[in-house]
């Protein structure tokens, strides 16, 4: 091993980057490694970072060891294991001064650097030697470094050998050569270098009961607890596997344990409009019912989405955000969908939207997303994103009641017909602007109506008339606007001194920018911060923005979508609003948070600290 005179000196905070080939199979080891750490008692954050293809091209899979539970992304690598000869001389510059490059040493390599520790291990000829009659021997490259891994960071080789026995439960023949494999890299490891590292795994008790699920599968359960029985989708990434996971949970969950027969229905359609529509017909005619999909297919939905606002039908969509415009950066994040989304469809619309950020979230918002749906009669979404949805989090575990009762809203049944003097599907009768409506089918000459898309009357007749539509139109408003008293309120944290700047955020800006506010409190400059969970607006958001002089809007979107839609809704001054834009497709980090509101702000520019400063964790939630 070649050293450096200043290598990276660390217990349990790192960031740890793979650089390797799309097709490899190295993710699945990648998220074992993440694993093993997790079960060591080690907050973990990893992200796969992979192209739009099925193989060929460069991915990489980072992976942030946090012992004081920050799960965003740093910024910096220290350990880079490049795999991926097209990719290596970047790879290696992205590495920090003092880091650590494991690699492939079976060829030679040439390296400039001399501020970084080399770690070179022959992963191809030990595979070769041991592997050499058996298909698909390379795929066990992944495995030695995961072997070298566990012993240069100390791993504990039992939860290594655990995980291996759980992934490949079912395929018992794959478990000897893949822990072979960790044996070869483990002692090859051991023999030729000083193990551990000045960077190093040690176990904790850090995590607790919380658990680790990706946004996605947390959604889908939440869907199936807030009483979904019909999913209608077309596959798009990166929101596909709310679907599959859904499929999978309503298999675990929904299946009559006497009959055998599926209490579900999952719809796989010619297209994205088509998926709109069975989603839209099944809560109609009275399912709970959803679809899910990206920026794309919310442009294609957006006509299916106008006509539920308009006819006032149940319809809960999951936007999990992606690159665009157009095909964009399919298998990159980012949050630019607010204002797609916000006003969708043509004319004048406007939409219930939530915003998680992070698992726990997806799987709260998903199941109160029909009760918002049922009662408002309405489309209600659900923002999520690639960062959020596709990766791996350690969050709070579910909570359920199961005591709760879903609100399915103002629906009536046979009684209710019978007893009804005027029923009239667009009729106002208890002046809160939402209105009766009844299933298919629930009475044989009473309730039948059209949900209509074109104008009409509080009856539900077609009327061109000016002053009915304006009518309609003015109550679909004061309805959605409605909404704020049962939408989940925003997350505000004001500083222990009053602090003349603000900034607002959302979904999964959150973890970063948690950690950036600690690092710009260290530096004696005191911000007060804003997580929005819903539109419509809480009241609270004007009220924070009117009690700061500055308030810096961070998201992910080039063109700052969620500064507009404060401007648009709260009449907010757009001169006190500063956009703090990141949109390069990767998740935003603490760094460029922090750097960005230094810039800006500056430590004459607010009230002093006490002496010392102040350490994490001692900010005031409201």
């Amino acid at each position: 091993m070649t050293s450096t005179n200043s290598a990276i000196t660390s217990v349990n905070e790192f960031v740890i980057k793979f650089a390797n080939v799309n097709g490899s199979g190295s993710a699945s080891a990648n998220q074992l490694f993440a694993k093993s750490i997790f079960r060591m008692g080690i907050p973990v954050a990893p992200r796969n970072i992979f192209p739009s293809n099925i193989q060929g091209l460069p991915t990489w899979f980072e992976v942030r060891v946090s012992e004081a539970g920050f799960l965003g992304r740093r910024g910096g690598v220290d350990i880079m294991v490049a795999m991926n000869p097209h990719t290596f001389d970047e790879d290696v510059e992205e590495l920090d001064a003092g880091g650590f490059l494991v690699f492939d040493s079976t060829g030679h390599r040439r390296f400039d650097r001399t501020d970084i520790s080399l770690i070179g291990i022959p992963m191809t000829r030990l595979c070769l030697q041991e592997f050499g009659d058996l298909p698909n021997r390379q795929l066990f490259k992944n495995m030695v470094y995961v072997g070298a891994l566990t012993a240069l960071l100390d791993i504990d080789v039992d939860v290594i050998s655990q995980l291996i026995t759980e992934q490949f439960k079912g395929k018992d023949k794959l478990i000897q050569p893949n822990m072979r494999a960790v044996e070869l890299g483990l002692t090859y490891a051991r023999e030729n270098f000083d193990s551990p590292l000045a960077i190093k795994v040690a176990k904790s008790d850090q995590v607790g009961d919380r658990i680790m699920i990706e946004g996605n599968a947390a959604a889908a359960l939440g869907c199936v607890y807030g009483g979904a029985t019909v999913a209608a989708w077309y596959p798009i990434t990166p929101s596909t596997s709310v679907a599959e996971a859904f499929e999978r949970y309503c298999k675990m969950l929904r299946v009559d344990a006497e009959t055998k027969t599926n209490k579900f229905a999952i719809v796989q359609a010619e297209d994205e409009l088509a998926a709109a529509g069975i989603a839209i017909g099944a809560s109609w005619n009275g399912a709970r019912a959803f679809t899910a999909t990206s920026g794309p297919g919310v442009s294609l939905m957006s006509e299916f989405v106008g006509l539920a606002y308009f006819s006032e039908v149940p319809f809960v969509l999951f936007d999990i955000e992606r690159g665009g415009p157009s095909t964009g950066m399919p298998t990159r994040t980012q949050q630019s969908d607010l204002l797609a989304a916000a006003y969708a469809s043509h004319g004048d619309t406007k939409h219930v939207l939530l915003f998680p950020a992070n698992p726990r979230e997806c799987f709260d918002f998903a199941a109160q997303a029909f009760d918002l749906a049922d009662r408002l009669q309405t489309p209600i979404m659900v923002m999520s994103d690639l960062d959020i949805g596709m990766n791996n989090w350690v969050t709070e575990p579910f909570e359920w009641n199961d005591n709760r009762q879903y609100d399915r809203g103002k629906v009536l049944d046979f009684d209710g017909l019978e007893q009804a003097k005027d029923f009239g599907r667009y009729l106002n009768v208890d002046g809160d602007d939402i209105t009766y409506r009844t299933y298919p089918g629930t009475h044989p000459n009473k309730g039948a109506y059209f949900n209509r898309g074109t104008s009409h009357d509080p009856y539900a007749r077609y009327t061109e008339a000016g002053d009915a539509y304006i009518e309609n139109m003015e109550r679909l408003r004061r309805k959605i606007s409605s909404a704020v008293k049962w939408l989940p309120e925003p997350e505000i944290r004001y500083g222990e001194n009053k602090s003349r700047f603000g900034v607002v955020y959302f979904g999964s800006t959150s973890p970063a920018l948690d950690e950036a506010v600690d690092q710009l409190y260290q530096a004696d400059i005191d911000v007060d911060t804003l997580r929005v969970r819903g539109f419509p607006f809480h009241d609270s958001v004007s009220k924070f923005l009117d009690e700061h002089d500055k308030v810096f809007v961070v998201e992910q979107n080039r063109d700052g979508q969620l500064r507009s839609l404060l401007i648009n809704e709260v009449s907010a001054d757009p001169d006190k609003l500063v956009s703090v834009v990141h949109y390069d497709g990767t998740p935003i980090t603490a760094a460029f948070i922090a750097d960005e509101l230094t810039k800006r702000t500056g430590p004459r520019s607010v009230v002093p600290l006490p002496a010392g400063g102040r350490g994490p964790g001692t900010r005031k939630v409201s």
